[in-house]
């Protein structure tokens, strides 16, 4: 009996993860791979990042302090302080297809952990999701602005075609 409500809850536990980690938020762009992955570093720019492979596809940022920010917004709510806050972001940009045109996607892994005591350590929580839909909404905004420049550029220099002819 003891054994399989034990075997119960860390099979839940699983579940509980293999759900949280399937609901990584994700978004499908209409441009090449270069194009997003160029998008993607534009943003990166502004975190410390220790791994950068763009044959994997792959960003990685170095651990980030962000313990004010957690404290601030739990000021408002029924919350405990936390004595320290830290995040990593991991971003995966793959290349695929949609009928004959190349599509990428781009994936955030926000990994969130914090420490109320010293006593109870590290324990790892789930993100609220606002950082990595930040992150894929300026990605898009960035892939509309390039696609906007090429289209004025083509549009230039068709005019410029014409008045040379």
């Amino acid at each position: 009996m003891l054994f399989s409500l034990l075997f119960s809850c860390s099979s839940y536990e699983q579940f509980e993860q293999l759900v949280e980690e399937s609901e990584i938020p994700s978004k499908t762009y209409k441009s090449n791979f270069n194009q997003t992955w160029q998008a993607v570093l534009e943003i990166m720019q502004q975190y410390d990042i220790s791994v950068k492979n763009q044959e994997a596809g792959v960003v990685k940022t170095r651990w980030i302090n962000n313990t004010s920010q957690i404290n601030f917004s739990d000021a408002f709510g029924s919350k405990e302080m936390v004595k320290a806050a830290q995040f990593k972001l991991v971003i995966n940009v793959i290349k695929g297809y949609r009928g004959k045109q190349e599509v990428s996607k781009v994936s955030i892994y926000r990994r969130q952990m914090i420490e109320k005591d010293f006593l109870q350590g590290w324990r790892l929580v789930r993100s609220d999701g606002i950082l990595e839909k930040t992150i894929l909404y300026r990605i898009e905004r960035i892939l509309k602005r390039e696609s906007m420049i090429k289209k004025i550029e083509e549009q230039k220099a068709k005019e410029a075609e014409k008045e040379l002819f």
